[in-house]
């Protein structure tokens, strides 16, 4: 987790490192592309824009323990997570 008053850490570093943690994990990764209708050239050559970064972070919020299981292993809050996705979408 994020130390208190800590700065907020960057929407799109936070979305590229959920998608690693997402992709170490065959049925995590399928579930990602079959929920979200993204393919793995979508994401590759999408990885530059919000739209699909907020997509990978809204994928997480949608199931708790994803949600919860990436903020562990990034070292982060869910709720950072949760921020980051806000952030990416405006």
């Amino acid at each position: 987790m994020s130390p208190p008053n800590s700065p907020p850490s960057d929407p799109a570093a936070l979305a590229l490192g959920a998608l690693g943690w997402l992709l170490s994990d065959d049925q995590r990764a399928s579930r990602l592309l079959d929920l979200t209708g993204l393919d793995a050239d979508m994401l590759r050559s999408g990885l530059d824009k919000p739209a699909i970064l907020a997509a990978i972070l809204a994928f997480l919020e949608n199931h708790e323990p994803d949600l919860i299981g990436a903020a562990e292993a990034l070292g982060v809050s869910p709720a950072d997570l949760v921020a980051a996705r806000r952030e990416l979408t405006q």
